[in-house]
């Protein structure tokens, strides 16, 4: 990777409390312009905390997180922000067209942009033969497909993906990775939170999260020379992660 030219994403000493329960503790944290930047973690860990308050939809009990020069949550830069939750949040009822349609009006697309847009984000997934189908009668893997589609819509310049491939088949997959590549050459900065060793290898560098906690950042290829392992999953447990 070339090196990165400036800041897209700081986050200083943040941490979140859910009444008496700490989930995230003290995070700091530089992400660069054009990086993808991979959070690794086993379930509970903190991770999705994390990227809901980097994406401005939570905030944290102490610290802050800047996107760009702005501070957040800052509702002027939801524009600016792909964002694709955990858990999908479509409207079941109306067709994948209509879903996209919805999601371009809060975006402003409008015209032929938004008629690109669509056609190149549903072809990417996989959905463009779907196009009119009711998302009700989708599969899992199918709604995990259109949520990230509507992520990538309105061409953001920061894109936050909370495991967006589960439940989605290898050679899709690579394939969509072989996109995040394009897109953060053209100068998307790419967040994502991953289970599967393989896309943490894509990664220009990552944070391993152990409850709560950033127990290690850095490119995968440095973290296993640092700790002498021959994969990701030695050099976090070696850090003190736990295996999922």
């Amino acid at each position: 990777m070339s090196a990165p030219i400036d800041t897209a994403i700081r986050v200083r000493g943040l941490s979140r409390a859910f009444g008496h329960q700490t989930v995230l503790r003290d995070i700091t944290l530089d992400i660069q312009s054009s990086e993808i930047f991979g959070l690794l973690g086993p379930s509970g860990s903190g991770k999705t905390t994390l990227v809901k308050m980097i994406a401005g939809i939570d905030e944290g009990t102490s610290g802050e997180v800047v996107m760009l020069g702005t501070k957040l949550p800052n509702l002027s830069m939801m524009e600016r922000i792909g964002y694709m939750a955990q858990s999908d949040a479509l409207y079941e009822e109306l067709t994948a067209k209509e879903n996209l349609d919805f999601f371009a009006a809060l975006f402003g697309l409008k015209g032929a942009i938004k008629k690109t847009r669509t056609a190149y984000v549903m072809e990417l997934v996989g959905l463009g033969e779907h196009m009119n189908g009711i998302v009700a009668s989708y599969s899992g893997g199918m709604k995990r497909r259109l949520s990230l589609a509507i992520a990538l819509l309105h061409d953001p310049r920061i894109l936050i993906l909370d495991e967006p491939t589960v439940g989605i088949d290898p050679l899709l997959r690579k394939s969509i990775w072989s996109e995040l590549e394009k897109l953060s050459r053209q100068g998307t900065t790419i967040l994502i939170t991953t289970h599967v060793m393989d896309e943490a290898e894509k990664c220009h560098r990552l944070g391993l999260i152990r409850e709560g906690r950033l127990i290690a950042v850095g490119s995968p290829e440095a973290l296993k020379q640092e700790t002498g392992s021959f994969t990701i999953e030695e050099a976090f447990l070696h850090y003190g992660g736990a295996a999922r």
